[in-house]
């Protein structure tokens, strides 16, 4: 395949999609993944979190042998804080389970349904403060991922400004529905479920590589329904994308990478299509993706999806 640039569904970003890269010579050693922690010196393990913040809310666990199934806690060291007039915003650590070596592909589908109605209560909760504008509910996996713990956790981002390239995607998804008439994101369900870059789909959602890949191996989860955020999904979209997104991290563990996922949610906008993204973080972007905005990604998403879907 020839290098190809391609643009993304809605906004003006550019990726050119070029194979041969990934065959060129390296010299220089790559960051590997960061060492397990030992458990007593684990923060988020059941005998230290007291340390860790604020508990937020806890989710009380099925076995008697567990202290606990999920805890969210308030960030130790936040970005943004309620208390901050010049950096206003909610950053909240939701700890996935009390088993320190465990990850989120080795949690059972209850688990992972549990961890998703965890993150729907602290996006409502936290959707009542009328100062906040946008939420970012994210994980960072390994240490190339930003993870600064290996204990399996995630985060809650919330903050009073909207950065530019949401309202951006927000006012040009609006535009298009002016002008076509429905939703750009569930065109491109109509458009992927018929393309070589689909990997899964049942009743409630389909799975797919996006067209203009930023990053290798990057793959959506997308609900089929037009939903505008995660408090919105029934237990039936629940459970397929608590299964979509355990198969897909163990298919991303088999190539060593590290990884992050997110939702969005911009609180304004009640018209947006939720989707989950998941990017691998193969890719390292040098001196094209810095100095000039374009990304070079050496796998193009018709192999990704190839590879997902063995």
């Amino acid at each position: 395949m020839k290098p190809e640039i391609r643009k993304d569904y809605i906004q003006e970003k550019y990726v050119i999609i070029a194979p041969k890269r990934g065959r060129r010579p390296h010299d220089v050693e790559r960051p590997e993944r960061i060492k397990p922690q030992p458990k007593q010196a684990c923060i988020f393990c059941a005998g230290q979190i007291a340390k860790a913040g604020k508990s937020i809310l806890t989710i009380k666990a099925k076995k008697k042998t567990e202290p606990w199934a999920i805890k969210v806690i308030k960030n130790k060291f936040p970005a943004v804080s309620i208390d901050n007039h010049k950096a206003y915003g909610h950053q909240e650590v939701v700890i996935e389970t009390p088993d320190h070596i465990k990850e989120i592909e080795d949690l059972s589908l209850s688990q992972i349904i549990a961890l998703l109605k965890v993150y729907a209560k602290r996006t409502k909760a936290i959707s009542r403060d009328k100062k906040v504008e946008y939420i970012l509910i994210f994980k960072n996996n390994g240490g190339t991922a930003g993870a600064s713990l290996q204990h399996a956790h995630s985060q809650i981002f919330a903050t009073q400004f909207l950065p530019p390239h949401l309202k951006d995607k927000s006012q040009k998804s609006q535009a298009y529905k002016l002008e076509h008439g429905h939703c750009v994101y569930c065109d491109v369900i109509k458009k992927e479920r018929k393309s070589p870059r689909l990997v899964f789909e049942d009743k409630n959602i389909i799975v797919f590589c996006p067209w203009a890949s930023m990053h290798n191996y990057e793959i959506w989860i997308m609900p089929k329904r037009h939903l505008d955020n995660i408090t919105l999904l029934t237990f039936g979209e629940q459970k397929s994308l608590a299964s979509a997104l355990k198969k897909i991290l163990k298919k991303i563990n088999r190539l060593d990478l590290h990884y992050n996922y997110y939702f969005h949610q911009v609180i304004n906008d009640k018209d947006q299509h939720l989707y989950l993204k998941i990017t691998p973080r193969g890719s390292v972007w040098a001196g094209v993706e810095i100095g000039s905005g374009l990304i070079i990604n050496p796998i193009a998403p018709e192999e990704a999806a190839k590879y997902y879907r063995t």
